[in-house]
């Protein structure tokens, strides 16, 4: 069994691996499909050697959506475990994208509107947990 955690530890109290962006554009959600998976997944990944995690966020936000006009926002630092695996910690973001671009070649299929997350996720022992946190600033905007 996954356990995700939200901290309230500053990026830099941690070593972060990754970072995770949940995006909309107007009222949708965006999802993307990997091309070796049929589930939806938000865009994200590993934090390079020598980057930032907002710089991770950007260049994930475009290599697998091709966002071009949008606000990023850092939530907050989330860890995950599970008794298999150590605990590792990633940065949340949420995007507001006003404008998509042609999706770049990398590993992304497809990117697709949603009223509401799909079931079928890559990750979905992780995401409710990293979405309500979404949810709670969404509703302060």
């Amino acid at each position: 069994m996954m356990i995700v955690t939200l901290h309230e530890a500053k990026p830099s109290e941690v070593s972060l691996k990754y970072v995770v962006i949940f995006m909309k554009q107007g009222e949708d959600w965006v999802l993307v499909r990997h091309r070796e998976r049929t589930t939806w997944e938000c865009a994200g990944g590993h934090i390079e050697p020598g980057e930032t995690p907002d710089e991770a966020a950007v260049r994930e936000l475009y290599e697998e959506t091709g966002a071009e006009e949008y606000t990023l926002q850092p939530l907050c630092v989330y860890s995950v475990s599970s008794a298999e695996l150590p605990e590792s910690y990633g940065m949340l973001y949420f995007a507001a994208v006003e404008k998509f671009g042609p999706l770049p070649e990398y590993e992304m299929e497809e990117i697709r509107s949603f009223s509401e997350l799909p079931q079928a996720v890559t990750y979905p022992g992780i995401y409710p947990v990293l979405l309500g946190r979404v949810n709670e600033y969404i509703s302060k905007l």
